[in-house]
């Protein structure tokens, strides 16, 4: 394996284009700063207005309230039941057979650069390495670079035990705030010698002929499309519930969602990992957002504001569920607070997203994007109203849901939540996983997980904006030796 010489000075400088370049050029869609001084007076106003209203009419305000958010799970779930309706009859999934994968002549194949960004991973950066390593792909036309941080010595001490080939390449970024996966990114896009350029996280199983498909895919479409996001599932599903839950997910985002959101023409929210991008693409638009806690959504946001379209290639990731709860609550929170993140910095200017995206993609963004996190914040609010009226019938939850509303309500409550679990039961079904429908059934309790991992996201959002909390990886690997 070799290690990439750059000198102090030169440096410093991809340094500094790899954490500002894009906050520089365009600050209005970086979330280098949170709020835009347009956001903070909106934000104030409407603070403002409903302390007016509470202390003028109280309850009217709380119904007017109860009626907009009641509106929005109505629609919520309503639009997930379509996007699933639309992945099962649209075939906008790009699909490459393992023996038109294997026969594209590797002459014609191009130079392909992966970057894996590794921080505090030594227990699973081996297994990495070896994986990238059974990738059939020509090794004078892979480029692999592992991103590391400087100070990060014990990741580096275990890629040196693992001894990599000559195709992979030691990639020392000098430590600086914000220490986040985008920034190492960005560095390694500086570098990188590819026309295509992989992302895979330490923990990944791709697919071995995952590249070719990717290259040959990208061939195959127009320059517009300029990723294509591969699925990603988990190679731990039945650890515990928690992994069981997660699983379910995935496939529901993956198999359904994401293909949905295609079929629509709608912007697609990227997965971290597993996405092909065409390099010319990726530096026009500036590269990740090293201040955005969810890179990858923002990105493929970003991408359709430009005219660039996503695409979804049939060839699955595996990854390891995360099995442990407090892990997995600041790895949701993360992504919870990287939505919100996106959603703001996005709508800091409605009237130009309109312009670039149209009132129909506007729409989805807001609906998809930022419904998702406010709901699960939202959530508890409403089932301890529920509870509350199960358990008492207090009159000021009746004054809270007149007629309309609650009529409406009990539409999202009952339609609600049995089409969210038979879509989860339907999955386990559709990815051949009747073992995982005691956790479907289940899957309410997951919610709750969710909601609890949203209101913290909603708390770091304002007190550490740029705050990565770190995934601890290897778990699995750690149960299966105490197993043993």
């Amino acid at each position: 394996m070799r290690s990439v010489a750059i000198q102090d000075s030169e440096a410093n400088l991809r340094l500094r284009a790899s954490i500002s370049g894009l906050a520089d050029r365009a600050p209005m869609i970086s979330a280098r700063t949170l709020l835009s001084e347009g956001q903070l007076r909106f934000f104030m106003g409407l603070g403002v207005a409903a302390v007016i209203g509470l202390l003028i009419s109280p309850i009217k305000t709380v119904i007017a309230f109860t009626a907009v958010v009641t509106v929005l799970y109505l629609l919520a779930v309503t639009y997930r039941f379509v996007l699933f309706l639309r992945s099962a009859r649209s075939d906008v999934v790009v699909r490459i057979s393992d023996e038109e994968a294997r026969a594209f002549p590797d002459a014609e194949l191009p130079v392909y650069t992966v970057l894996i960004p590794a921080f505090r991973e030594p227990q699973v950066i081996n297994l990495l390495i070896r994986n990238i390593a059974r990738l059939e792909y020509p090794a004078d036309k892979l480029d692999v670079k592992i991103l590391v941080e400087a100070d990060d010595d014990e990741t580096i001490r275990a890629i040196g035990r693992a001894d990599p080939g000559r195709q992979f390449e030691l990639v020392f970024i000098p430590p600086s705030d914000p220490r986040t996966k985008p920034k190492a990114l960005n560095y390694g896009l500086g570098l990188a010698k590819g026309e295509l350029v992989a992302v895979y996280d330490a923990e990944d199983i791709p697919d071995p002929l995952q590249l070719r498909r990717a290259a040959i895919g990208l061939r195959r479409l127009g320059p517009e499309v300029a990723c294509l996001q591969g699925k990603l599932t988990y190679h731990n599903p039945t650890q515990n519930i928690i992994t069981r839950w997660f699983t379910l997910e995935y496939a529901m985002w993956f198999s359904y969602f994401l293909p949905g959101l295609a079929a629509s023409s709608a912007p697609i929210p990227l997965g971290g990992t597993s996405n092909h991008f065409r390099a010319d693409a990726l530096r026009r638009l500036g590269g990740w957002d090293p201040f955005n806690v969810t890179e990858d959504a923002d990105l493929g946001v970003r991408m359709y504001r430009e005219g660039y379209t996503v695409g979804v290639l049939d060839s699955i990731t595996y990854e390891e569920a995360n099995s442990d709860f407090v892990n997995w609550v600041r790895q949701r929170s993360r992504w919870y607070k990287g939505y919100l993140q996106t959603f703001i910095v996005h709508m800091r200017s409605p009237r130009r997203m309109v312009h670039d995206l149209g009132w129909k993609s506007t729409g989805h963004f807001c609906v998809f994007v930022g419904g998702t996190p406010i709901l699960a914040i939202l959530n508890p609010l409403f089932w301890l109203m529920t509870l509350l009226w199960f358990v008492g019938q207090p009159a000021i939850i009746r004054e809270l849901f007149p007629a309309p509303v609650y009529y409406m309500g009990l539409i999202s409550w009952a339609f609600g939540n049995f089409t969210l679990v038979y879509l989860t039961i339907l999955s386990c079904r559709l990815i051949k996983r009747p073992e995982l429908i005691f956790a479907a059934v289940l899957v309410p309790l997951y919610w709750v997980m969710m909601s609890m991992a949203a209101v913290k996201a909603i708390w770091q959002l304002f007190r550490q904006p740029t705050h990565w909390e770190k995934t601890v990886h290897g778990l699995h690997e750690e149960a299966r030796a105490t197993a043993a």
